[in-house]
Order: structure tokens, then C-alpha cells, then sequence
């Protein structure tokens, strides 16, 4: 097959897979323009219609979901072996792909990283920072972090970072005004500022142990946020009591604008770790990627 016919089809396939033109222009390091234009050429030459085109989405035909379907793999299969090539590279090189949770990022992944990138200039790692539970198959990660409990059982996963522990904190000014709870079951007279998770939509439960047990609270408060920086910017506010890594909360706590409660409630849980397929044939920068990552503490 001719090369430019290959090319043809490694766009169809990048816009198929990021249901967007723009996505998939960047990853190629095209224009929009260009694209589209191959795109239409590609369908004009096997006469039928890949890619169903609205002013908000892109989606694939039934032909173009087949295309998709018997040709992705392939094409998959071929890049994972030019990237075995770099075993015969003096020093490993590629790319690596991970999806991080914010959390996990800023506190074990992003230090690492920068060693990592520093040490091995021929290694380049994508980062995509998002606290939704990704598919990795389907999204074409190489890699997730996440915390222990959160890494699906068919997946191999690796520590990377010590052991969590969450804190619920609150503004002096808004402890001011009632005392705090004893126990967490006393939440529900309070208000607390809410996290809604981005896979299933729901809101994230405060996790609590004593004597053994572990149990789950159920808040309520006048806030909803999506990320760990606006759930500060509430409760340094006053708005609140929030749930929060304890390490984020230190700084806060060490200059007297936030007060922790519920301390002897609030256990240690498994620590982050990276998680990847087990069937998924390791790169040498993958290789790298993971032992800069391991956990030795």
C-alpha cells in the first residue's frame, strides 16, 4: 500500500479514536483543515462515508466503526514493535502515556517525573490529569495512578507512593460559630463542601475507621466541586468542612487558617499505585518509567 495512503488512515483512525477533529489534529500536529481534507479524500476513494459530522461531535459510521474495529489493532501491533526498536538504542526512547488523578499527580507522580525526564532525554511522557476512573485500553493509556482500592482487579498494579491519609478540616471562622463534630456521625449536622465524582456522577462519601470498622458518611453542605483546588478555596472561605490528603491540608493547618477535627477518625489508606494491562508488551521507556516510579520507602 502506498505511504500516503497509510497516512490516510492513521488520520481516520486519530479522529475515530478522539471523536474530535481538533484532538486529533494536535496529536498529528496538523491543521484542522488538512485534516478534513484528508478525511473527505479517504471516503472518496472507498466511496462510502466513514465519520458522521455535527457541529458538536464527530462519531464513526457503521463502515467507519468497522474500519476502526479490524484495522486499530493493527496498526497498534505495529507501533508497539517500532518501539521495541529502542532495544537497540544506547539509551531507552518513546513516548509513555499516564493518566493521573489530581491528588496522585502533585504528590508522588509529577516529583518523580522530573527526575525521570532529566535523567533520560530521549524518554517523553504525556500526562493527563483527570480524577474520572479511565478506561486505559480504550483511552490508549500506557498507564493509570491511582489509589489501591480504586485499581481494577485485571490489571497488574504497582506501588509508587506511601500510604494516604485523608483529614477533615474547616476554617476558624466557621468553627467560631458551632463546635465541632466528636464524632462522624455528627457531619450531618454540619455543612461540608461535596466532591461529585466525574465517572458515575455521584458524590464522593467521607471514609472513616475506629475499633476495626470502617464505615462511610454521607454529607451535606451548600457547595459541590470537582477538584481538590476550589474544596480548599471553599473551605478557607468558611463555607465548611471539608475532606482533603492530609498532605495538602499541612500547610494550612501549620499557619493556623484551617483546624482539623475528627483526627482519631481518619485512618491510613493503600497508597497510590500505577496500574497497567497485563497483557500489554513493555517498552524499554515504559520499562524506565516504571522502575523511576516504584515505591521503596
Amino acid at each position: 500500500m502506498q505511504r500516503a495512503k497509510l497516512d490516510t488512515l492513521l488520520a481516520f483512525l486519530a479522529v475515530a479514536r478522539e471523536r474530535s477533529f481538533t484532538r486529533a489534529a494536535a496529536q498529528l500536529g496538523v491543521s484542522q483543515s488538512t485534516l478534513s481534507h484528508t478525511i473527505r479524500e479517504l471516503e472518496v476513494r472507498l466511496g462510502i462515508r466513514l465519520l458522521t459530522r455535527t457541529t458538536r461531535s464527530v462519531s464513526p459510521t457503521e463502515a467507519g466503526a468497522r474500519l476502526l474495529r479490524n484495522i486499530g489493532p493493527h496498526f497498534d501491533e505495529i507501533e508497539a514493535e517500532l518501539d521495541a526498536l529502542s532495544d537497540l538504542r544506547e539509551k531507552p526512547g518513546g513516548t509513555v502515556r499516564i493518566t493521573a488523578s489530581e491528588h496522585g499527580y502533585t504528590s508522588v507522580l509529577w516529583p518523580k517525573i522530573v527526575k525521570l525526564l532529566r535523567q533520560y532525554p530521549d524518554i517523553k511522557v504525556e500526562i493527563v490529569v483527570d480524577n474520572a476512573l479511565i478506561d486505559i485500553a480504550a483511552e490508549r493509556f500506557d498507564a493509570g495512578v491511582r489509589l489501591g482500592e480504586q485499581v481494577a482487579k485485571d490489571m497488574i498494579a504497582m506501588r509508587i507512593g506511601p500510604d494516604v491519609r485523608f483529614a477533615v478540616v474547616g476554617a476558624k471562622s466557621y468553627l467560631g460559630k458551632r463546635p465541632g463534630p466528636k464524632t462522624p456521625q455528627e457531619l450531618l449536622g454540619h455543612s461540608c463542601i461535596n466532591v461529585r465524582l466525574p465517572t458515575r456522577g455521584g458524590l464522593w462519601a467521607w471514609d472513616f475507621e475506629r475499633d476495626g470498622h470502617e464505615f462511610k458518611v454521607r454529607v451535606e453542605g451548600q457547595i459541590v466541586v470537582n477538584g481538590m483546588v476550589p474544596v480548599f478555596d471553599a473551605a478557607l472561605a468558611g463555607l465548611g468542612l471539608a475532606y482533603v490528603p492530609e498532605d495538602l491540608a499541612e500547610p494550612h493547618l501549620k499557619d493556623g487558617r484551617l483546624v482539623r477535627v475528627l483526627d482519631e477518625w481518619c485512618p491510613y489508606w493503600p497508597g497510590y499505585h500505577l496500574y497497567y494491562p497485563s497483557r500489554r508488551q513493555t517498552s524499554p521507556a515504559f520499562t524506565v518509567v516504571l522502575e523511576a516510579l516504584r515505591h521503596r520507602g
